[in-house]
């Protein structure tokens, strides 16, 4: 996909982080932008934020764990904009009760509150805004935000999540080629981005529980590695390339290569599960690494 201008952008956790740096960068190439998002005063100052540079933009309320709610996204978008041509799914949640426990120790809560966001919301997106696509058959993409846990063999309810995500954009992306859609498919795998995902627990059910250990160690070493991460600018620069060059696969973030690659190696020879030293890795992300 090369011209945007004139084309509706609809994007899920479109009020921070990642989504509203799609949101910006869609405001710039001239796009109609549909934000979704489940919280109200976030969506409103995003609103406010695309307005400026002269969009046309409209927030709507959006609970991604709700099929009827993703549902009436597309049917606010429609309605405002006619056809959407770009689907972000990207909303995405961390439980940060979690950090540091085995995977049988994780609250069935986390659990269902990281599958229902990360997995499910972006299945419900695929299933609402896909057969509108086929529809209207003008060219159009759906970009689906994984994370570089989905390649790597960590990350407990997160990772597993994300693992879901690239293995359904696989999926997807093989159904629309055999259907000979005017569609394509991305699978955004980012390493750590400089957004505040943990203050998603604000939004969660149960919200008035605290869901975060600030002491865990583990916890700690994650937010200094967010808070040297790229920018949602630099990764919405990066996807927008990326969809430019047809590239399926989009890792803004190549000083994980070699995980990835000896995670592979690992698996072809049949070995154990190959580990990270996230200590390691936060001394050179201290020295300018960006993970």
């Amino acid at each position: 996909m090369q011209d945007f201008k004139g084309k509706t952008a609809v994007i899920t956790g479109g009020a921070s982080g990642i989504g509203l740096g799609l949101a910006e960068h869609c405001a710039e190439l001239g796009m109609n932008v549909v934000l979704g998002d489940i919280q109200q005063d976030t969506l409103d100052q995003a609103v406010e934020k695309v307005e400026q540079r002269q969009a046309s933009v409209i927030g709507v309320i959006t609970d991604t764990m709700v099929k009827t709610s993703v549902a009436n996204l597309l049917r606010e978008a429609t309605t405002a904009y006619g056809n959407v041509h770009l689907v972000f799914n990207n909303a995405g949640v961390a439980a940060g009760n979690s950090a540091g426990k085995a995977v049988w120790e994780a609250p069935d809560e986390d659990w269902q509150w990281v599958m229902g966001v990360n997995f499910y919301g972006v299945l419900y997106g695929v299933q609402t805004f896909i057969p509108h696509m086929l529809e209207h058959g003008e060219e159009s993409y759906v970009v689906n935000t994984a994370s570089l846990a989905a390649v790597l063999p960590m990350g407990g309810s997160y990772g597993v999540s994300k693992h879901g995500v690239l293995s359904l954009t696989e999926s997807m992306q093989s159904d629309l080629q055999q259907r000979g859609a005017n569609i394509r498919a991305g699978v955004l795998c980012p390493g750590f981005v400089d957004t505040q995902i943990f203050a998603a627990e604000r939004n969660r059910p149960g919200a008035e529980q605290n869901h975060t250990d600030p002491d865990d160690p583990q916890y700690e070493v994650v937010k200094a590695m967010l808070a040297n991460g790229k920018s949602p600018a630099e990764i919405a620069e990066y996807v927008f390339d990326a969809m430019a060059a047809e590239q399926f696969y989009m890792l803004p973030h190549p000083a994980w290569d070699n995980f990835v690659s000896s995670r592979t190696e690992q698996i072809l020879a049949r070995q154990g599960v190959a580990t990270m030293d996230m200590m390691t890795m936060l001394e050179r992300s201290a020295k300018g690494e960006q993970f």
